[in-house]
């Protein structure tokens, strides 16, 4: 016997005297035999399954339902690659999916700056943040858009109008 399969059985004679000692087994002698075995076969595929995985696998290729640029045609959805349905962000479908942005960009061969959300979905989101006073410092005050009044005529209707000369 080499020394690996050596270990291999004193392992599995471990694993079952471990078994048996535990006060909840209840099982008869004839058993026994038939879990040593059982133990040896499983600690010798766990000593020889990492090499042979390797070899075995192969990565998935995924396709992709849509192209990059038909994904981002649309302005008001972003197209997911998975199944080709459109979303305003793909986050939350990613997740059901088991994935990251990242291993979605990786998986699809898209650039580290690929979108998660559809654009007109994010300018709406920015419009809303502003809108409320996010992002501002404390004590700074609302948008400096409306600050420059317009001139008015003498009786305040309107603006100003230059005279002809």
């Amino acid at each position: 016997m080499t020394d690996e399969t050596t270990n291999a059985v004193e392992l599995a004679a471990e694993l079952t005297m471990a078994w048996l000692s535990n006060p909840n087994t209840r099982t008869s002698a004839e058993d026994v035999p038939a879990f040593l075995r059982s133990m040896h076969d499983a600690v010798i595929g766990l000593s020889t399954a990492p090499a042979e995985a390797t070899a075995d696998e192969a990565v998935p290729e995924f396709t992709a339902a849509v192209t990059a640029r038909k994904s981002l045609a649309n302005p008001d959805v972003i197209i997911s690659m998975i199944d080709g349905k459109p979303y305003k962000t793909l986050t939350r479908h990613l997740s059901t999916n088991g994935l990251t942005p990242a291993q979605y960009r990786a998986r699809y061969g898209l650039k580290a700056d690929y979108p998660m959300t559809a654009p007109s979905y994010s300018a709406m989101r920015r419009d809303m943040a502003k809108k409320i006073g996010l992002g501002r410092k404390p004590g700074q005050k609302a948008s400096a858009k409306s600050e420059a009044p317009a001139s008015t005529t003498k009786r305040g209707r309107g603006p100003k109008v230059a005279e002809p000369a």
